[in-house]
């Protein structure tokens, strides 16, 4: 089953009065239930834009997208966010925790905007962070805890409302090579146990971590690799 199509998309920015920017060129990509793929280009590439679409940030300047085999690309931002907040989940290189807050309230916060009650947020944020190897460091808030536990943390945040994909856009970009490469572990062992991710990355060695890699420049898709994992 095809979570993600997108088919002929552009996506044209303009910046003042004659400068256009066109960031896409006629992509077309599926991704299927259960994949682990990585988004791979340099700085301009068009990397961030697709992760964008995909992920219901953004609309194409032209061309369809399906989500969960639903038209998309004309929806309007209220319907959109209705639809993140559902079925995606994000992870970004910046971690996005509320640095006051303990480990389980950062989690359980996409609980509230979905009107789940006290109790049962609460547990399900327990067990997410239990599931990334944090169950120790409930109460601890963000300053309390290192780079490496601090994306874990939002790994879990975004795993707590059972998303159909997880998008991590540059999961490792702000950690050290140990700390990166168990981030890395602990993506495939979320995908190994039934989470569709789409990692976006600037680095091949991460990108070969994964199952699938697509090589975006000046807009296009320049490869589409499957990679051998262990």
């Amino acid at each position: 089953m095809a979570i993600i199509n997108i088919k002929d998309v552009t996506k044209t920015y303009v910046l003042g009065e004659e400068v256009e920017v066109h960031a896409l060129k006629g992509v077309n990509l599926s991704i299927k239930k259960g994949e682990f793929t990585s988004i791979i280009g340099s700085s301009g590439s068009g990397k961030s834009t697709l992760m964008h679409i995909m992920g219901l940030l953004d609309k194409p300047t032209s061309g369809g997208v399906w989500f969960l085999d639903k038209k998309v690309s004309s929806l309007d931002d209220d319907q959109l966010a209705g639809l993140r907040n559902e079925h995606i989940g994000f992870v970004f290189q910046s971690f996005n925790l509320l640095p006051r807050t303990t480990a389980l309230e950062n989690v359980a916060l996409p609980l509230i905007y979905a009107g789940v009650e006290e109790k049962a947020r609460l547990k399900k944020a327990k067990e997410k962070l239990e599931q990334v190897g944090l169950g120790d460091r409930l109460n601890h808030t963000s300053t309390q805890l290192s780079g490496g536990q601090q994306q874990r943390v939002a790994i879990a945040r975004a795993l707590v409302n059972s998303p159909d994909i997880v998008f991590a856009d540059e999961p490792t970009g702000n950690l050290d090579s140990e700390s990166g490469a168990e981030i890395m572990k602990l993506l495939r062992d979320l995908n190994k146990a039934g989470n569709t991710i789409i990692l976006v990355t600037h680095e091949p060695d991460i990108a070969k971590g994964t199952k699938r890699t697509i090589e975006l420049k000046d807009g296009q898709i320049l490869k589409d690799t499957k990679n051998r994992t262990k």
